[in-house]
């Protein structure tokens, strides 16, 4: 799982049959301090997040994993928006 927040959304109006209805997300990677890392990727939304949430998401073979994208040719999925996390008891992020 990695860290990322919602930049945006990205929409494809001709597509895969198997991705119609998915709402697709541009995620900026974060690392460890809740920094943006430079990197974006593409994701399928599982979970209904928004733009500027900060959420966890899998790619590669864990991105086809989900309840959403089982048997889809799905390489990201966004899995959980993130309410809280730490770093060596301190909070680094509360939504």
């Amino acid at each position: 799982m990695l860290l990322g927040r919602v930049a945006g959304t990205l929409v494809a109006s001709r597509k895969e049959p198997a991705m119609e209805g998915f709402k697709f997300l541009v995620v900026a990677e974060l690392d460890i301090d809740g920094e943006a890392t430079g990197g974006y990727v593409v994701a399928v939304d599982a979970v209904g997040a928004g733009t500027g949430e900060v959420v966890l998401y899998a790619t590669g073979s864990s991105a086809r994993q989900t309840v959403a994208t089982d048997r889809k040719p799905c390489d990201a999925v966004v899995m959980a928006i993130v309410d809280t996390w730490e770093v060596d008891g301190a909070e680094v992020w509360r939504k």
